[in-house]
């Protein structure tokens, strides 16, 4: 599985925009992070597609960051948005293991 993690909008906007996306491969990792990754990944999914249904208006916040999180596997791929105003905890949980894995790399 490869998951790539792209940040959209706050104050760093500018910055961001020039730097490619941070990626995680599953198969560069040891068993239990790609476990694990995978779990976080199974558990976002849902409350992603949740997020998305719901009929409520979203908070405006003007120096908000969004996520996309593409998961690609098995020849099929999906994206996974949400932003900080707005965030499942799955969500929450999938994008801060993400961000701790990447700067490692």
């Amino acid at each position: 599985m490869r998951v790539t993690l792209a940040t959209h909008g706050g104050l760093a906007a500018p910055v961001r925009a020039s730097l490619p996306p941070d990626v995680v491969d599953t198969h560069a990792l040891p068993e239990s992070a790609a476990t694990e990754l995978s779990r976080l990944v199974a558990a976002a999914a849902p409350a992603t597609a949740a997020a998305a249904e719901t009929t409520e208006p979203r908070k405006r916040a003007p120096d908000a960051m969004s996520y996309s999180i593409t998961v690609e596997e098995a020849g099929h791929s999906s994206v996974l948005v949400q932003s900080d105003t707005d965030m499942s905890p799955e969500f929450a949980a999938l994008l801060r293991w993400l961000k701790e894995h990447v700067a490692r790399e």
